[in-house]
């Protein structure tokens, strides 16, 4: 992804999380002191987020040892270990909330995806997730829709041309939206898909009568309303089904033979995945 940088995005949530030192444990746990810990699974799901843990495990401590078991993408039960990790006392303690919080988001991301990919397996529909990201957080939750089967829609605003309602009212209309995109693109010798959003049939039919876009979304279309926009796009565009789409309404979509559903909430609402880092004494 442009721009990020995992160095840096985890120096900041470091700084965030230990500030000017994690006084609890060093004012308790004595320097010398080793320690072994699991990452426990408490819900069932899909793991996420194992390789991002072991890059944080080191990046803090690289001589934190962490024995896999689990790797990313893999079904997991309550009581599953996932990996241990021995080394430092205080490393494991001041690091554990960190990797937990890391990888119960990208866990639940994995899980929510998986559970809509496997509700509309039967057709040929593909699901994507969109910029409705946590800021500092999307390569890593995209990343995570990718392990529970899902696919990737843009990363950024650079990567893709998304001419959305607000583009289409302030430049004067879909017509004049797709003509202004093809002068842009030329004159700077881009090569960039081109989607445009359509509130209605009357906006399709400018789209069809204008030409010119790789893809087009259908933003809050109707069961019936799906079934016509394809009949009047013969196939000819890509299509794509977005706007508060569910686990209950998913299914229904998908068997209208869109090509792809964009669901926000695989990231923008999902809830994490249970799961605990169960420290203990190598002597205990």
């Amino acid at each position: 992804m442009a721009g990020w940088d995992f160095n840096e995005w985890l120096e900041g949530i470091l700084n965030e999380d230990i500030g000017t030192g994690d006084h609890s444990t060093l004012a308790s746990i004595p320097i010398e002191s080793q320690g072994q810990a699991v990452l426990l699974v408490k819900q069932p799901g899909i793991i996420a987020g194992v390789e991002v843990a072991r890059r944080i495990l080191k990046r803090y401590d690289e001589d934190l040892a962490c024995q896999v078991k689990i790797l990313d993408g893999q079904p997991v039960n309550v009581g599953d270990i996932v990996f241990s990790i021995s080394g430092s006392a205080r490393s494991i303690l001041t690091i554990e909330r960190t990797v937990l919080n890391v990888m119960q988001r990208l866990s639940g991301i994995a899980t929510k995806t998986r559970s809509m990919v496997d509700l509309i397996s039967h057709t040929n529909a593909k699901l994507l997730d969109t910029r409705k990201t946590t800021p500092g957080m999307r390569t890593l939750e995209k990343s995570a829709v990718l392990l529970g089967g899902g696919q990737n829609h843009r990363h950024g605003l650079y990567d893709m041309i998304m001419l959305k309602d607000n583009h289409i009212d302030y430049c004067g209309g879909v017509a004049k939206a797709i003509e202004a995109t093809h002068a842009y693109l030329a004159k700077h010798n881009l090569k960039l898909k081109i989607e445009i959003e359509v509130r209605n049939l009357l906006e399709l039919a400018e789209v069809v009568g204008c030409g010119g876009v790789d893809r087009v979304m259908l933003d809050n279309f109707g069961l019936n309303e799906i079934k016509e926009a394809l009949v009047i796009l013969g196939g000819q565009i890509e299509t794509e089904a977005s706007g508060g789409i569910n686990e209950n309404t998913i299914v229904g979509i998908a068997e209208t033979g869109v090509d792809y559903i964009s669901v926000g909430a695989l990231t923008h609402s999902v809830s994490s995945l249970d799961l605990s880092l169960k420290a203990f004494s190598p002597n205990a």
